[in-house]
């Protein structure tokens, strides 16, 4: 059968919009804590932005430029284009019912007051607003008309603003057109004081009570709020960049300056305001939005930071537990050479990761430290450890990865920083992303010199890494030391092995790597014996990997796939997927661990990987692709696997027609995966102390039922 065909695959815009759904349908599950519920509207709403910024903004492109190539469902990018932007305004009427209809009620009636508009303040709440205002808003306005004079100003991306509609107090001439940004250095959430209960108002109602105090010579005809969306993809010519630092910080400011692809107005806009506006910005009539509330509810993560609303919060997952081989970190290096050791972040902290770089750092006997930067937190003790160590005089080799979207101004922080200590900072390849996460020490020995690697799923971000499910390994392996000698040779140099040991590098051959082991299980189905593929991930859009997988699954091979977010694969279509099945896991964690499985006739073989099955990560970026040998190591990651597929809680399973569907309890119990963990974690930490370190462990399977 020809496995190639349009009709066998999903769009991959429209796939990551019903992945955004997903995350609406937990701020709509009344089985979630309030405040939990904002959060996650907080965060389709943050999801949204990136959305347009990078994907629709490509599609404007590639309409703009008149590019007729197909996707993998055989849409041309116009098509695609119209069915975005119809599936996104049904996504955000979707979002605004869910905040009016369910959220607000539940929040008025649990004691916290949104003032929706500023009209609906009594006596008393109007004149402490004045206050604030006089006090704290109106020093740091800047008001704009725009006149013969003055031109319509630079609105900036992602920023909230007034526009407003003049006439001169005499009466004279036209009406005027004049805009104020709202302060983003200013709190959007203003306290009302409230004897019993939490009265709050935004910024943009206290400022447009009080904007005809900005304008003293005009009577103020209407004023509305609008914020708009601007192409935010970068486009840089890194052969022609002569610094690439410089270039990006060159690109950066562009952003600002990129084309609008979406206007948000309020619902009820005076005509000749939103004539105006579009006008100016030069956008179509199907981008604008018109919002039936507050314009970017990514102020509802804000919200979720008040205080006096514990008991409306999320309390059974718990704070990152000790990893049990590393209870005691004096030594990190001796507790390696014992053996691999395995981490499942956020359960089990990140700290061990950050003081394997400290005491590196400070260790006389360190010679070297190599590593990866993607993405890094605004005061990361990984790069304050690595300037120490440079400091001491080792060999520190950073490659902070200057595009990572969205990051780049940070990481361009970072690396000038950690230049200036003395690192050697590489920026990168040309033409590739280096997502790969990889830390190589290289340490001076008794018996020589001995290298010890973390690899990882997740970046060397301490912050996300509570928040991020993630996988890591510490091994002082021969064979992967020497791959990850290799690895960090290529990156800073030309150089490249003829042979490498256990490590599978992308662009290189990762994906031929992938397609093996696909390839392998369809040959053994296909000899009537055991085949079995588990791979878990955050997307699947390679059309040659669905296409192996496509085969695999006509062959008989049992296929389970834990993909959070895009998936073009279909499921269920006779004679090509109907041994696949495909769920994904939307939980108060980010899943963002890759971890594979393939059954291999009864020796099965493990692997844990920085990169999705995307054609940007196999074929675009730097990625790494590592073993899991150790038997006790691959019967946590098919635990980890195994538990997943039993979530019935936060999974949702892939039907045949595209949707996605909520699996349900099964036998009467709930089994939610990610608490699961949380108690498991736990559980092994006590377990280590009771036992004197002698690592017995049973886990308690009723916690997350």
């Amino acid at each position: 059968m020809d496995f190639s065909k349009d009709k066998f695959y999903t769009n991959r815009e429209l796939s990551w919009l019903q992945f955004d759904k997903r995350v609406l349908a937990e701020a709509k599950d009344k089985d979630n804590p309030l405040f939990e519920r904002l959060k996650f509207l907080s965060i389709t709403a943050s999801n949204l932005d990136e959305f347009f910024m990078v994907r629709v903004a490509s599609l404007k492109d590639m309409v703009s430029a008149g590019y007729k190539k197909r996707d993998i469902a055989g849409m041309t990018a116009a098509r695609q284009l119209a069915m975005v932007v119809e599936e996104t305004h049904k996504l955000v009427d979707e979002q605004y019912i869910a905040y009016n209809r369910s959220l607000m009620p539940q929040l008025a009636k649990n004691g916290l007051h949104i003032i929706r508009h500023h009209e609906d303040l009594n006596k008393e709440d109007a004149a402490y607003v004045d206050r604030y205002f006089a006090d704290n808003v109106y020093p740091v306005l800047t008001p704009m008309a725009v006149d013969s004079s003055r031109p319509f100003p630079l609105i900036r991306n992602r920023s909230l603003n007034l526009g407003a509609l003049m006439k001169k107090k005499n009466g004279e001439g036209e009406l005027d057109f004049a805009t104020v940004q709202v302060p983003s250095v200013l709190s959007r959430i203003v306290t009302i004081p409230a004897a019993e209960e939490t009265k709050v108002i935004l910024l943009e109602e206290v400022i447009e009570r009080n904007i005809h105090k900005l304008f003293l010579n005009y009577d103020i005809v209407c004023s509305y709020p609008f914020r708009i969306m601007r192409n935010a993809d970068l486009i840089i010519e890194e052969d022609e960049a002569e610094d690439l630092l410089q270039e990006i910080e060159k690109q950066l400011k562009q952003r600002q300056w990129g084309q609008v692809i979406r206007l948000e107005v309020e619902e009820g806009i005076d005509d000749r305001l939103l004539k105006l506006i579009r006008d100016e910005l030069e956008i179509e009539q199907e981008d604008i939005y018109a919002i039936r509330g507050p314009l970017d509810l990514t102020f509802l993560m804000k919200m979720y930071g008040l205080e006096g609303f514990d008991d409306l919060k999320e309390h059974s997952y718990l704070k990152p537990q000790p990893v049990p081989e590393l209870e005691d970190e004096t030594d990190m290096f001796g507790r390696i050479r014992e053996g691999d050791i395995l981490m499942h972040h956020p359960y089990q902290t990140f700290e061990p990761v950050v003081n394997f770089i400290r005491q590196a750092a400070k260790d006389p006997d360190v010679l070297a430290i190599k590593q990866t930067l993607y993405r890094v937190s605004g005061n990361s003790p990984i790069v304050a450890a690595l300037e120490q160590a440079a400091d001491y005089g080792k060999q520190v080799s950073v490659l902070v990865e200057l595009k990572a979207r969205f990051d780049e101004e940070n990481n361009i922080v970072w690396a000038k920083k950690l230049e200036k200590a003395g690192c050697h900072v590489i920026y990168g390849l040309v033409g590739l992303k280096t997502h790969s996460k990889i830390t190589l020490v290289v340490r001076r020995e008794e018996h020589g010199i001995r290298r010890y690697v973390h690899l990882g799923t997740g970046n060397y971000n301490d912050t996300t890494a509570k928040l991020y499910t993630d996988i890591g390994l510490f091994t002082c392996s021969e064979s992967i030391g020497e791959d990850a000698t290799a690895v960090f040779n290529m990156l800073s140099g030309y150089s490249e092995p003829r042979n490498w040991n256990k490590l599978s590098l992308a662009p290189l051959w990762l994906k031929d790597r992938f397609l093996y082991l696909i390839n392998r299980e369809k040959e053994y189905a296909l000899q009537g014996r055991t085949a079995h593929i588990i791979a878990k991930m955050n997307s699947l859009c390679d059309k040659e990997i669905i296409e192996a997988l496509y085969a695999a699954s006509a062959a008989g091979v049992k296929i389970e796939l834990i993909i959070r977010g895009i998936c073009c694969l279909k499921v269920g279509v006779p004679g090509v997927s109907e041994n696949i099945t495909v769920r994904s896991i939307v939980g108060n964690y980010l899943e963002h661990a890759r971890i594979f499985y393939f059954e291999n006739d009864g020796k099965p073989e493990y692997y844990c990987s920085s990169a999705d099955w995307m054609p940007r990560n196999l074929d675009r970026r730097v990625e790494i692709l590592f073993p899991v040998e150790k038997p006790q190591l691959q019967e946590k990651l098919r635990h980890i696997l195994d538990c997943q597929l039993r979530d019935t809680v936060k999974a949702s399973v892939l039907q045949t027609d595209g949707s996605y569907e909520k699996t349900g309890k099964t036998n009467g119990k709930a089994f939610n995966s990610q608490l699961y963990f949380c108690m498991e974690a736990r559980d092994l930490a006590r377990a280590e102390k009771d036992t004197g370190n002698k690592r017995i462990f049973i886990p308690e399977t009723h916690h997350a039922e």
